[in-house]
């Protein structure tokens, strides 16, 4: 099977696949191996799903935030302080709330796998530190294309802007946007501190990926050979999700080293500042799924 994605080979996304190849195969006892396809080789992450859809490639991973455009169902992970903290995220997409969103994929030809720590976005900027949404208010911040991630940004005052991620570092460097919102390593490994060196952890919001598969590859797979595949697909979760921690502190204390200045904002303003964009859900099947999600928080369940 072929596995394709958008990023680079030290990104614990691509380890965490390599180690769902290398499970795949020694529970298959070789009969099933994967062909991994990283710096998107094969196209983007929009154009990777389209391929997926239609069977010409047989995995890949995007994140919720670009699959929300493709199901709808998805948009509830974008909702920014839907999580207390990365327990609650992983309560919830580990309960059924969450096996039922990825389970829900089967209209739009995906098989959804398994979820990837994406750690949580924050911002970073060209100017100065973010301490409360008014440093937002004025700025044009570059965004994933998710309606919801750019309802946030105009929440604190703020123009979003679409931009592809692999022409954010000349938008930053030449003024189209003056900051970005992203998770550590990404910041990191994109080398994105070069050109904005204030990192301000409000952690908006913490959308997984997910990793998906062709419907039809899957439909074609006997029983054996597909819980072959959920139990590599188990197995590299655990491994990524290790990989991410250690990852996400790295990053932090190698922006730091390179002059880059953190700072952990008090995030209640920012809280308020989107209570109507929270609200605006309500009554509808995204707002039924984040009051679901809700209740987990603090290990309720």
């Amino acid at each position: 099977m072929s596995l394709a994605h958008s990023l680079d080979e030290q990104h614990p996304v691509h380890l965490a696949m390599e180690e769902f190849r290398r499970q795949l195969e020694q529970l298959s006892g070789g009969r099933m191996q994967v062909t991994i396809f990283p710096n998107g080789q094969l196209g983007s992450e929009r154009e990777l799903v389209e391929l997926v859809q239609i069977g010409a490639v047989a995995m890949t991973k995007v994140s919720s935030l670009s699959l929300e455009n493709f199901a709808p169902d998805m948009k509830v992970y974008s909702l920014p302080y839907l999580f207390d903290d990365g327990a609650h995220l992983w309560r919830a997409l580990e309960s059924d709330v969450g096996q039922e969103i990825l389970g829900g994929l089967s209209p739009i030809l995906l098989k959804g796998i398994g979820y990837y720590d994406a750690g949580a976005r924050s911002f970073y900027m060209t100017s100065g530190p973010v301490a409360t949404p008014a440093d937002i208010r004025g700025k044009t911040v570059r965004v994933l294309s998710s309606e919801a991630l750019v309802q946030t940004i105009e929440a604190f005052g703020g123009a979003a802007a679409p931009i592809a991620f692999g022409e954010l570092y000349a938008a930053l460097q030449q003024g189209v946007v003056q900051g970005a919102e992203n998770n550590p390593p990404s910041f990191l490994s994109a080398r994105h501190f070069e050109v904005c060196q204030y990192f301000s952890l409000d952690e908006h919001v913490s959308a997984p990926d997910v990793v998906v598969m062709s419907q039809s590859i899957w439909d074609r797979l006997s029983v054996q050979q597909q819980g072959w595949v959920r139990e590599a697909m188990n197995r590299s979760v655990a491994f990524q999700r290790e990989l991410w921690r250690r990852a996400t502190d790295s990053a932090l204390r190698d922006l730091e080293a390179n002059g880059v200045k953190i700072n952990r904002p008090n995030k209640a303003p920012f809280r308020i500042a989107v209570q109507k964009l929270r609200q605006s859900f309500a009554g509808t099947r995204v707002g039924e799924l984040a009051s679901r999600i809700e209740v987990m928080a603090g290990g309720r369940s």
